[in-house]
């Protein structure tokens, strides 16, 4: 080999050493600072969380990196401890989880409320209801259709509940007037613009909804139809990899006065899509268990 050759080869093996060592020695890099947060399709199709989570990871510097699914979704994925905390909507589901031990506590966050809407030739003629039970008995007897979300959602669970206040099985018309889409809200809401069909959704998936068509609300200002959202820290001692310091960081900001105060501020068309409610203590200090 020549002397310059071994020359080459030994630098370019020194270089690789330093880089190695480098690699190692280098501290995180801001980007690797972040939460997962399990959430519902409805906090990421009303906009809510593009406009909120920059202004927490701008005075926290923790990104947070969110899988929109279902609410059902989201607390199985969090039971398979894939993610930090859940943001969700579906209370008596959300209570389960932190009593079966996979959540460490349950804050209220915010609310809206659930509507049906529909097309405005009304075949079901439930314009004005506010009992959202009677217009769906006036759907399934006029067999006028309806699409699901059929997918094990916040908003599915409370529309199973409505329907089992009608004494109607919906499900036994699967495939006729029933159609379930198996899809998040804004999929859905295509879907029922798409089909003619009325469908329950948020209020703030509704607000944000781009593609109205001829669609508007029928029913709503029911007190069934009130729609509560909650947080949880996903139990460390279920899954010691959770980022328990950063988690409790999030939850403090958004259940304290700065993301409240941002939850509040969140308009679309003039229209406020969430009211704040957290009203509690925080979730812990960071200084306890500094798992980060």
């Amino acid at each position: 080999m020549s002397p310059n050759k071994s020359k080459i080869n030994a630098l370019a093996i020194g270089l690789f050493a330093a880089a190695l060592s480098l690699s190692f020695s280098t501290p995180s890099r801001a980007g690797d600072k972040f939460i997962v947060v399990q959430s519902t399709t409805s906090t990421q199709n009303s906009g809510l969380l593009d406009y909120m989570l920059p202004k927490f990871t701008k005075k926290t510097g923790i990104q947070v990196r969110v899988v929109a699914v279902g609410t059902g979704q989201a607390l199985k994925n969090a039971r398979n401890g894939d993610g930090d905390v859940v943001l969700v909507h579906a209370k008596p589901a959300e209570l389960k989880f932190v009593r079966e031990g996979w959540g460490v506590k349950r804050y209220d966050v915010m609310y809206n409320d659930f509507i049906i809407v529909g097309p405005s030739k009304d075949p079901a003629h439930i314009a004005g209801m506010k009992n959202a039970p009677a217009a769906l008995t006036k759907i399934a007897q006029a067999k006028a259709p309806f699409a699901s979300r059929g997918d094990n959602s916040g908003t599915y669970k409370k529309e199973m509940a409505l329907w089992k206040d009608t004494k109607i099985n919906p499900k036994a018309h699967s495939g006729r007037w029933y159609r379930e889409t198996g899809s998040g809200m804004g999929a859905t809401l295509n879907a029922a613009v798409g089909m003619g069909a009325y469908t329950l959704t948020d209020r703030g998936t509704w607000i944000s909804f781009k593609n109205k068509d001829h669609f508007k609300i029928l029913v709503q200002g029911d007190p069934n139809l009130f729609n509560q959202y909650g947080v949880i820290l996903v139990n460390p001692a279920k899954h010691p990899n959770v980022k328990v310091k950063w988690g409790r960081e999030f939850i403090n900001w958004i259940t304290g006065p700065e993301g409240q105060a941002v939850i509040a501020s969140y308009r679309l068309h003039g229209k406020q899509l969430f009211h704040p409610n957290a009203h509690r203590a925080h979730a812990g200090s960071s200084k306890k268990q500094q798992h980060g």
